[in-house]
């Protein structure tokens, strides 16, 4: 009576894990995303989807997060991370948020309006420009609510 336990179990064992569909498997199926995810990753390509209100894009260093997404574990500036650059497309920090997280000229995807910018960095400030016009300049560990067309975030040291 044990062996034949100990046969079914492991039996059953190998069935269930032959039988499971490995985490990756649907990687490659379409999700239902929010529409604002799904507009960046259509105009910005390299776009990872981690789930249906935040995507990546790796070898930009950029985040895109929409409300009802997990938040961020360290805060420093309302939403955005420590260390982070953050676009949203509401006023006061709200909406949906476009992360940075290099000092550099990083360009905002035409399908995201950006009508506030936070600066998480611990120091400098982020010029917030339409091509080479700045709109408005974000010091180091604060936020503003922006006018315009932004067309890109450029970090200063």
């Amino acid at each position: 009576m044990k062996r034949t336990t100990v046969l079914a179990t492991a039996l059953l064992g190998i069935a269930m894990i032959l039988g499971s569909a490995p985490a990756y498997a649907d990687a490659e199926t379409p999700r239902d995303v929010d529409p604002q995810i799904a507009a960046v990753l259509d105009d910005v390509p390299g776009g990872i989807v981690i789930d249906a209100t935040h995507a990546v894009w790796p070898e930009l260093d950029m985040e895109l997060s929409v409300p009802g997404a997990a938040g961020l574990a360290a805060r420093s500036v309302g939403s955005c991370a420590t260390g982070r650059i953050c676009a949203y497309n509401a006023s006061s920090l709200g909406g949906g948020v476009l992360s940075f997280g290099t000092c550099a000229v990083h360009t905002i995807p035409s399908s995201f309006t950006a009508k506030s910018v936070a600066n998480a960095r611990s120091g400098g400030y982020v010029q917030v420009r339409n091509g080479s016009t700045v709109l408005k300049s974000v010091n180091a560990g604060t936020w503003a609510n922006v006018t315009g067309t932004v067309t890109n975030l450029r970090c200063i040291l």
